[in-house]
Parts: structure tokens; C-alpha cells; sequence
């Protein structure tokens, strides 16, 4: 048994919250165990330089985390001028997930903002964040779906993310951040609801994984995004 009596492929309780912000376009607030994330989709009738005249449009992603979000308080970023290096690729790695389910050419010349704020953090910020971004993109283009703005939706497929890791030598899915900090191995996955993987980013901290090892990891990963793409599912249609 695991810290938090999980079994090793058991990921840690789920919830989403749709609506939650009244002045965004799509609101969702998500909770993976002891992790809590606000995720707000802004919807802007302006594209990127690069595409404008296009027709295209553009879905984009930012990632910041509260000053108590971790046991110990972090200093605003913006008291450091800009944002630090994990959070520049953390926002990337949320915008390229989010994109990479979007048709550009049904969503038109606009750009969706999705900002993925962190309350509390507890190992998986970065996947809560995908998981919860998503939910808040799809709550946001299906409203402008209603108010005849978009004529279809412009969602070719879902998109979550959970984390997997070698514990112990033991394959374990969504690892709090207990685990995380002793792992031997770390992975993140993002894959489609249809089961197409977006990412896949694996290190080994201390001890090099094997295939097999690797195979486990990913039989973990793909069963675990399987129930979070249920979860979305069911709070989309909120």
C-alpha cells in the first residue's frame, strides 16, 4: 500500500467543478487528491501576429502557483520580473496539449487564453492543470457555439494528463508529491480520449528504467487517462 493507502494503479480522488468563475468564458476548478487548480479559459477576437490573415486561430496556456500553494511560501514570480523556468515550460507543455485537439481553422481568427492557477500543490500540478484546462476550453467554446459565434465546435478530441513513476521499484500511477520526491523514475503523459499520445516526458532520477519497466508505466498511464477522460466527460456537459 502506498502513503495514502492507494493500490498502485488507483489514481487519487477526482473532482471538477464547471462554472466556478463568473466573469470567464470556461471555468473549471479541479482537485487530484491534495492538488487544487483554478483553470479559466479567456476567449479574445485577436490572433498572434504570425497568423493573422490566416483564418486560423490559437489556444494558448498560463501557469502560475499561489504563494502557499506549497508547504513552504514561493515568492510571486512577479517579483522576480519573469517567470521562472519550470513555469515557461509547464505553460508550454499545457498550451501545446490543449492545441494539439483544437481545429485552428473551425476556431477562426481568435485566441483562447487558458490561465491554470494553482491553490494547493500536492505532485501533479502540471497534469491537474492539462486535466482541468481542457474541461475549461471545451466549457468555453461550447458557449460561444450557443450564442451562434462559432458554427461548429471546434474540438477534434479530449486531452488529460497524469503522472507514473518508478517507487521503490514499483510502478505507481499519479504520484503525490511524497512519492514524486523519492521516485526513481518520473514520467507525465498527455494522451487524447482516443488514446493518441500528445507527451511523454520520462526521467530517470536515480536509477535507469528498462522496457518492461517502461511498458508498465505506460499500461499504468493509459488506464489512468482513460477514467480522467470519463471524469471530463461528465463535466463538460454540466
Amino acid at each position: 500500500m502506498r502513503t495514502d493507502n492507494r493500490q498502485p494503479d488507483e489514481l487519487r480522488p477526482v473532482e471538477i467543478e464547471t462554472g466556478v468563475l463568473m466573469t470567464a468564458e470556461g471555468s473549471a476548478f479541479i482537485k487530484v487528491g491534495s492538488t487544487h487548480v483554478l483553470c479559466a479559459a479567456s476567449v479574445e477576437d485577436t490572433v498572434p501576429p504570425f497568423l493573422r490573415n490566416s483564418g486560423k486561430g490559437w489556444v494558448t496556456a498560463e501557469y502560475s502557483m499561489l504563494p502557499r500553494a506549497t508547504a513552504k511560501r514561493t515568492p510571486r514570480e512577479v517579483t522576480k520580473g519573469r517567470p521562472s523556468g519550470r513555469t515557461h515550460e509547464i505553460q508550454r507543455l499545457i498550451g501545446r496539449s490543449l492545441r494539439s485537439i483544437i481545429d485552428t481553422n473551425a476556431l477562426g481568427e481568435r485566441t483562447v487564453i487558458v490561465d491554470c492557477d494553482v491553490i494547493q500543490a500536492d505532485g501533479g500540478t502540471r497534469t491537474a492543470s492539462i486535466t482541468g484546462a481542457y474541461v475549461a476550453l471545451a466549457q468555453a467554446l461550447r458557449q460561444l457555439v450557443a450564442y451562434g459565434a462559432l458554427k461548429t465546435l471546434p474540438l477534434r478530441d479530449s486531452v488529460a494528463a497524469t503522472s507514473v513513476g518508478l517507487v521503490r521499484g514499483e510502478p505507481m500511477l499519479d504520484l503525490c508529491y511524497e512519492e514524486d520526491s523519492q521516485a526513481d523514475v518520473d514520467m507525465n503523459v498527455v494522451m487524447t480520449g482516443a488514446g493518441a499520445f500528445v507527451e511523454v516526458q520520462a526521467t530517470a532520477e536515480h536509477t535507469p528504467f528498462d522496457d518492461a519497466q517502461m511498458a508498465r508505466m505506460m499500461g499504468l498511464a493509459r488506464a489512468g487517462i482513460v477514467r480522467l477522460a470519463e471524469i471530463q466527460k461528465k463535466a463538460v456537459v454540466r
